[in-house]
């Protein structure tokens, strides 16, 4: 007898869910990749002739589905903390002795897995159904990504077992050979390629179709769960659960002693490129969850586990040429020119010099055969020559005096490193500015990145940041890859900059030395750019947290460059930006009225600035240095030296906890 469509549904469903975990999980597929598209298609072709039919872990769903415009943000129902890591043995030797001492006349026992190298995810399962998938984001609240995670294939729709009401966290990630493949892709359609597969998973995530996404080949790893009524006594069994539900885990094993962590560590050390993923370390758990639970937290870190991290990969290979580059304060920067070379998973062409001085230390010329590694296996950096390589003609570099980009002479501090352009108007400066000034914590100008700012530049469109305010829908639409819907988004983007207070127009300006917290406190102590032009040196030094190498930055960039004044005057006078505050209503009372407090160590819920700026909204104000007229120090994880200082000078001292619960009791948290 024919099944009626919603049998024939519900049994094609469950037959193309068992052959995805076969071939994506247990890697034993038993039909061939014909037959199983074959068995795709009939189900999509039902699904679509009876759309009220199509079940919510509908296998169809892994081939993406209706592209979203944004991506919620969602609360984590737990932080996602992240490790504490260490390359040294002895920091691992440490981690044990700390853990024994919680622990004392307790059996301690690990379990060793590798650390994938990709991007934390969490996932929601109710009734065993997916229903959530959040980025870690900032371990507080992510992105919702549900649709994105439901192409992944090594992500269950449902669990293998009914009735589960879960959270799972895992790592999303990339194999190599598709991370060779999409850059191959990218650089055939004239893309710029990823720089590594963690970055290339990441990019993948935050597109807005899922039927892109799908192509990606994203994979996941899961090694955490939180189940409501779940028997596990061990993270172990916790792994072996995951497996039975139909996860894929990490490779892992269970280690009685540290001497079998150090064993298993020398191995993946040894052989990890032979891997088909990328891993930048192992991590170390306290297998027993009682232990993991009476061990408890840091602000920041679980106290039971800790990554071990690899030394960085290292590569030989040729300099073929050393480039400038020029800043938006005029900075030069050396890169060095090489001979392309595989290295961690990608291909490296350029890497850095940081300075003439480094060339000079380390005796770096064209030609030489030089070792690369990645530091911290991101950023590509020369560390050292091979001098026994070095051709018979090699002669030793001369730094240019000449600007790259405006044929400018090239000066250099007595007491700095760094060699500049002092020519307020070479483009190669004007294009950082730019992009300096449209950035998040500047201007916020969406639209106005890095490809736009080079055309605008080289076509004269932008001779300076005012210019920006005097931009026409046609000259914009005319730009490659713009059209007239962009260009007035562009357009749009700029009108509503217009609203940003004072600070972050002084920040963006990038003047050296002026971060958005030396803005911040310029902007309060001054009031307006008027009253700022006008100060003094000795002014401006007596300005509290401002020292006399920020004082002087100032001195001469504001009131001093014909050609900034001009641009100051224009972003004022005729694209209206907020150079004064605007009048603010006297603080509330609170704890930190009239306090002065030092934030020192790493809160897990606050950046520095977004703290100071809390305290000072509730009337107190923050300095860098405990002393004898501090009245407050905030805490974060590892607070050292300015912590110790505090309690011999009975400051009052608050965690990150107890920071919080003031915030909240003022209603600003």
């Amino acid at each position: 007898m024919t099944q009626d469509p919603a049998q024939r549904i519900a049994a094609l469903s469950a037959e193309l869910s068992e052959h995805f975990h076969r071939y994506h999980v247990l890697a034993a597929p038993t039909i061939s990749d014909q037959e199983f598209d074959r068995l795709l298609a009939q189900l999509q072709a039902l699904e679509e002739a009876h759309p009220a039919l199509k079940r919510p872990d509908s296998p169809t769903q892994r081939v993406g589905g209706t592209p979203t415009s944004d991506f919620p943000t969602v609360r984590h129902a737990q932080p996602m903390l992240s490790l504490d890591n260490s390359y040294s043995r002895q920091d691992v030797f440490d981690f044990d002795r700390r853990v024994r001492q919680s622990l004392p006349d307790e059996a301690v026992e690990y379990v060793f897995e590798l650390k994938i190298d990709g991007v934390a995810l969490s996932l929601l399962y109710q009734d065993s159904l997916l229903v959530r998938a959040v980025t870690r984001g900032d371990g507080v609240q992510g992105d919702e990504i549900t649709a994105n995670a439901r192409t992944i294939p090594t992500i269950p729709l449902r669990l293998r077992q009914p009735g589960i009401n879960c959270e799972i966290r895992g790592e999303v990630y990339m194999e190599s050979c598709d991370f060779a493949q999409l850059n191959a892709q990218r650089a055939a359609t004239g893309e710029p390629p990823f720089a590594n597969p963690r970055n290339s998973a990441a990019g993948s995530l935050k597109l807005q179709n899922p039927n892109l996404v799908a192509k990606r080949n994203l994979r996941f790893f899961a090694y955490w769960i939180h189940a409501e009524g779940g028997d596990q006594t061990r993270h172990s069994e916790c792994l072996a659960t995951l497996g039975d539900w139909g996860l894929t885990v990490p490779e892992n094993k269970h280690c009685a002693a540290l001497a079998d962590v150090f064993a298993l560590y020398d191995h993946y050390a040894a052989t990890r490129s032979a891997l088909p993923y990328e891993i930048d370390g192992v991590v170390i758990k306290v297998d027993s969850l009682s232990q993991q639970e009476r061990l408890g937290y840091t602000a920041k870190s679980p106290r039971s586990a800790m990554a071990y991290k690899f030394p960085a990969y290292q590569a030989r290979t040729r300099l073929l040429d050393i480039h400038l580059q020029v800043g938006r304060t005029g900075a030069v920067t050396p890169v060095a020119v090489l001979k392309p070379v595989p290295l961690a998973g990608s291909t490296i062409a350029r890497a850095s010099l940081h300075n003439a001085d480094e060339i000079g230390r380390k005796d770096i010329r064209i030609g030489d055969t030089v070792l690369i590694e990645k530091g911290g296996d991101v950023i590509p950096k020369v560390v050292g020559v091979d001098p026994s390589e070095r051709p018979d003609d090699s002669v030793g570099y001369s730094f240019p005096d000449q600007c790259p980009s405006c044929k400018g002479p090239l000066t250099r501090d007595a007491e700095e490193a760094v060699t500049r352009c002092d020519n307020p108007a070479c483009p190669a400066q004007l294009r950082r500015r730019l992009e300096h000034f449209a950035s998040r914590n500047a201007m916020d100008i969406e639209g106005l990145g890095p490809a736009v700012v080079e055309q605008l530049v080289e076509k004269g469109l932008v001779k300076d940041l005012s210019d920006l305010y005097e931009l026409k829908v046609e000259a914009l639409g005319a730009l490659e890859r713009m059209g007239e819907k962009s260009a007035q988004n562009l357009l749009d983007a700029l009108d509503r900059s217009k609203e940003q207070p004072f600070d972050r127009v002084l920040f963006a300006l990038g003047i050296r030395h002026v971060g958005a917290t030396v803005a911040r406190t310029l902007a309060q102590a001054f009031g307006s750019l008027d009253a700022l032009c006008a100060a003094s040196v000795k002014e401006l030094e007596a300005t509290h947290e401002i020292g006399p190498t920020i004082a002087r930055s100032l001195y001469a960039s504001l009131p001093a460059l014909p050609a900034l004044d001009r641009v100051l005057y224009k972003l004022e006078n005729k694209a209206a930006l907020q150079f004064e505050i605007e009048a603010e209503e006297a603080a509330p009372a609170s704890y930190f009225s009239s306090k002065t407090a030092v934030i020192t160590g790493t809160l897990s819920n606050y950046s520095r600035d977004e703290a100071a700026a809390l305290i000072e909204r509730l009337g107190g104000k923050t300095t860098s240095s405990v002393s004898n007229k501090t009245d407050l120090l905030i805490a974060g994880e590892k607070a050292g030296s300015k912590l110790a200082k505090a309690q011999a000078l009975g400051v009052a001292v608050l965690d990150e906890a107890a920071f919080i619960a003031q915030l909240k009791e003022a209603g600003v948290a």
